[in-house]
């Protein structure tokens, strides 16, 4: 990993750890409230960088805008995501979460600003 990609990984990594169990986002949203709103791409090489972060980052909760499980592949095995979901309570029926508006959260309408920047250890 480039050594100007690890800021932006580590601030993903922590708004992902924010999600609540039960709930998900997508990779622009997390974007969107870093106020990178055009790199969703990145959020999701993040999340594929995450396996071994610590503390644990729970990527399975990121998916992409309509629902669609488009990570699972960076799993092991690739079935896993959709186990850790369902393991929460949220149903999967061919690759995509069932009432992904009910368990979206919006880390722009859930968080602010401050809150991530005290968990950062940041002023």
């Amino acid at each position: 990993m480039a050594t100007d990609q690890a800021p932006f990984f580590d601030l993903v990594w922590q708004v992902v750890r924010l999600i609540p169990k039960g709930r998900v986002t997508s990779y622009g949203a997390i974007a969107r409230y870093l106020g990178t709103g055009r790199s969703a791409r990145m959020v999701g090489w993040a999340m594929n960088a995450s396996h071994h972060a610590k503390p644990k980052v729970p990527a399975h909760r990121v998916v992409n805008r309509n629902g669609l499980l488009s990570g699972k592949a960076h799993f092991d095995p690739p079935e896993k995501m959709e186990q850790l979901l369902e393991k929460e309570g949220i149903k999967v029926k061919n690759n995509q979460i069932i009432d992904f508006k009910k368990h979206f959260w919006d880390p722009n309408t859930e968080l602010e600003e401050p809150d991530l920047m005290a968990r950062s250890g940041k002023d």
